[in-house]
């Protein structure tokens, strides 16, 4: 929901009902994730996607279906050989989606949450998709760290969705939960859409630098909230990356250090050092090979930077299975040779670290495009 907040918002603000439908499941090769969201607005503008295109007029019907009856609606599309180029997913996938007439009164709790979503705190929204009572479908709780609002219609359901939305919130998972009518656990009869909004992954970028310039634009097209830190402040200035989401004047591994301490790092952080410089590198990547939990970590330099910088950190105490998390040289071997296309092969390896993708080209491949969470 996140990338079509913005205008389902200005909707809600004015007294209008959109039709909201998002993907709440799929099964094989699905091109959205759980979580994609479509809205059609009153004057049937449309935002978002649900599948990339290959249902796209099928559920824009939907939404305004829903928008016109007043009730939420779950609904599955599949290949078949009736419907493959009228409705069907012509991947070969299936997804459930689940649309929804949304206004200031089904959904009054909007514009805390996405207060929260712009102020990085995280809140997980659970919303019942089906049930053998049909008003209870649609009803909602919205559940943060410490407070929740709503209600799913008994102090039972409540209870177990509130506890495992936590569970989902902090694992940065949006899922069906499946429940006994009134939330009993391990019976079916209630499904339960968790969507889990977590504050988006950082990408932490070390050396301001042109190659870091690029960087910036390419990580805050993915998602991330970009950090540039250098300790040099004539290099370290808002106005050279105006797409970062914070420029930081500080030592590399005195800034990475703080941060870990707060518990700003996690499994999803990707920590790219672009410095080029032993003084700044070496530092830094004691400190981040040492981490707990963090997604990715790469390093910029020459086969010979490689060769002294592995040196260094082995004299500094990094031992072999930390070094094993390092990427260096960073990036995919694309052939890139401009900062932006640099750019581009670092974030592909970043996201193919993410999903488990081998980073070849995929008409030499066979199997599963997209790769299982």
């Amino acid at each position: 929901m996140r990338d079509v907040l913005d205008e389902l918002l200005s909707v809600w603000r004015t007294g209008g009902t959109a039709g909201v439908a998002t993907v709440v499941h799929t099964i094989q090769s699905a091109p959205r994730q759980p979580g994609a969201t479509m809205i059609v607005a009153p004057d049937g503008t449309v935002a978002g996607s649900v599948s990339g295109g290959c249902v796209e007029a099928a559920v824009y019907e939907l939404a305004n279906d829903v928008v016109a009856s007043g009730q939420a609606r779950l609904q599955r599309y599949d290949v078949s050989d009736d419907d493959v180029f009228t409705v069907g997913l012509t991947c070969g996938g299936i997804v459930d989606i689940f649309a929804e007439p949304v206004s200031r009164s089904t959904f009054p709790q909007l514009e805390t949450i996405a207060d929260d979503i712009a102020a990085h705190r995280p809140r997980a929204v659970a919303t019942v998709i089906a049930h053998p009572d049909p008003r209870r479908v649609g009803r909602r709780i919205v559940v943060g760290q410490h407070g929740v609002d709503g209600s799913l219609g008994s102090h039972r359901a409540d209870a177990a969705i509130i506890d495992d939305a936590r569970g989902l919130l902090a694992a940065g998972r949006s899922t069906v939960l499946s429940y006994g009518a009134d939330g009993q656990r391990q019976e079916s009869g209630m499904e339960v859409f968790v969507a889990s909004h977590a504050p988006r992954p950082r990408m932490l970028i070390f050396g301001a630098t042109d190659f870091a310039s690029a960087l910036v634009t390419q990580g805050s097209f993915l998602g991330y909230r970009v950090t540039v830190c250098d300790a040099r402040p004539v290099f370290a200035t808002p106005a050279r990356f105006p797409g970062a989401d914070e420029v930081v004047v500080d030592w590399p591994h005195r800034y990475l250090a703080g941060q870990a301490a707060k518990d700003l790092i996690d499994d999803r952080t990707a920590i790219c050092v672009l410095t080029h410089d032993a003084k700044f590198d070496v530092p830094v990547l004691h400190t981040a090979l040492r981490l707990p939990q963090v997604g990715y970590i790469g390093v910029m330099g020459s086969r010979r930077t490689h060769d002294d910088r592995i040196a260094r950190l082995r004299e500094a105490g990094v031992s072999d299975v930390e070094l094993g998390k390092l990427s260096s040289p960073i990036g995919l071997d694309l052939g890139a040779r401009t900062p932006e296309e640099t750019a581009v092969s670092i974030a592909a390896e970043i996201i193919a670290r993410r999903w488990g993708g081998g980073g070849l080209p995929l008409a030499d491949t066979d199997g599963r495009i997209h790769h299982a969470q």
